[in-house]
């Protein structure tokens, strides 16, 4: 019998527009695979809070790291989905209202397991792998793919249906996680995967 597998879409959102261009239309794909499967879809969304934007020095690490410029509000229009992905989060093509998906879980660093609900969120869906795509492929997406293989996720990282500031550092994550962690798949060879039942 197949996995459980859930779909984590990592952060796709305003402030990364211009690393997913080439990303979304993949990123829908694996959505309508795990749609049509009423399987779980998760997205994340990553923002900071006022006082970790103003406090000198931040209480969190990646504001120290970037500066509150190259950080995300939470709540502002960068914080906001991307519109190609905001109509899967709302539901309207989701069935969230019969099937509980998609789930949003809040985040303030790279490691989506870290101060959030995803682990609680995997668990109580039974969830055995998980496939993760989105924004930053050597950063979020290659962190927190890592953290789900640490803890007994089966996983997979897409590699076209992710994105990143340049082709080196994008290639760059790949490489990391193929080597020593989970698969790296094409959209189109996880989703040729899922429909064979693997």
């Amino acid at each position: 019998m197949a996995p459980k597998t859930a779909l984590l879409v990592v952060d796709m959102q305003r402030f990364f527009e211009s690393m997913t261009t080439t990303a979304v239309p993949n990123i829908k794909k694996l959505i309508t695979q795990f749609q049509s499967s009423s399987s779980p879809i998760i997205f994340t969304q990553h923002g900071h809070s006022k006082e970790e934007l103003t406090a000198n020095p931040s209480p969190n690490q990646l504001v120290r790291k970037w500066g509150p410029g190259g950080s995300i509000a939470y709540g502002s229009d960068e914080w906001q989905f991307q519109t190609e992905i905001k109509k899967y989060v709302d539901g309207s093509k989701s069935g969230a209202g019969a099937t509980g998906w998609p789930k949003v879980v809040a985040k303030n660093t790279y490691d989506a397991f870290i101060n959030t609900n995803l682990q609680e969120v995997l668990t109580e869906a039974k969830t055995e792998r998980v496939v993760v795509c989105g924004v930053m492929t050597d950063c979020c997406c290659d962190t927190t793919a890592r953290a789900a293989f640490n803890r007994g996720f089966e996983t997979w990282l897409v590699s076209d249906a992710c994105g990143s500031a340049n082709k080196t550092q994008h290639q760059a994550g790949l490489k990391g996680f193929g080597f020593a962690f989970g698969e790296v798949l094409t959209a189109d060879e996880a989703v040729a995967a899922l429909k064979r039942g693997e």
